[in-house]
């Protein structure tokens, strides 16, 4: 079962990732950003995270978990601030700083190779549910924040059981768990919300289509885009339902 979680997240964070940024290349850099943020979050949860995080042009921010770069990419677009990407798939790195010009390292969210209290603020946008060790991840965090620095997360939280085919190598947190796991890790929440994940612009709904139908027509026979899009019909399931929930956090580094 293990093998078969690593292959399916191989196949949807590290192969899927090489093939969005060639997608987008060969559509145009407007599409960057949509097609980086599908699985992320919409545009209002990446402004209530940011207005949250409190950030200025200078600020020292972290995105633990980057994917391909786009929440990161928004931000600077947005906010005129130049985030870190960290991210364990190198293909994903490759494409961050191809598509975005970002600085990206490879790393796991458990061992983050930055000195103590290296960033300003962070944020980890649907990555948790990923981690087995959701505890070490979330105090690896709290490491690499100044005191006093801000974290914002996005999490697929479980409300109930879970039913039907879960996605491989996901283990869904309970939302009444998550305060507590971040007290544990010494972040202090201060706010909480949840995601519209339907809200975003239409053109970035329709850029993001474009980008997968460009995909889908240049390795749609492949197994492992056929792997990623059952890994991804399946959250798209279960948020369906109602039995996750796209849980938004801010909290402060004690």
């Amino acid at each position: 079962m293990a093998e078969l979680a690593d292959e399916a997240m191989e196949a949807e964070f590290g192969t899927v990732a090489a093939w969005t940024e060639q997608a987008v290349r060969a559509l145009g850099p407007e599409y960057a950003v949509p097609a980086g943020c599908r699985g992320s979050g919409s545009e209002s949860a990446l402004r209530w995270l940011a207005d949250g995080l409190e950030l200025r042009p200078d600020s020292r921010v972290l995105d633990d978990g980057a994917g391909v770069g786009g929440p990161a990419g928004w931000l600077a677009a947005e906010r005129g601030v130049r985030a870190v990407c960290a991210e364990p798939m190198a293909e994903a790195v490759r494409a961050s700083h191809r598509l975005f010009g970002l600085p990206g390292v490879v790393a796991d969210a458990q061992g983050l190779p930055f000195a103590d209290g290296a960033f300003d603020a962070a944020w980890c946008l649907g990555v948790l549910c990923t981690i087995p060790d959701k505890a070490a991840a979330l105090a690896e965090l709290r490491r690499v924040l100044a005191p006093g620095g801000r974290a914002g997360l996005l999490v697929f939280a479980a409300t109930g059981p879970l039913t039907g085919p879960q996605p491989e190598g996901n283990t869904f947190p309970a939302a009444e768990e998550l305060p507590d796991l971040l007290a544990g890790a010494g972040l202090r929440l201060e706010r909480t919300g949840r995601a519209d994940l339907s809200d975003s612009p239409p053109e970035w709904t329709e850029r993001a289509d474009a980008v997968d139908a460009e995909v889908e027509r240049r390795h749609g026979q492949d197994p492992r885009w056929q792997e990623a899009q059952e890994q991804s019909g399946r959250v798209g399931r279960l948020l369906s339902e109602g039995v996750l929930v796209p849980w938004l956090g801010l909290a402060t580094a004690r």
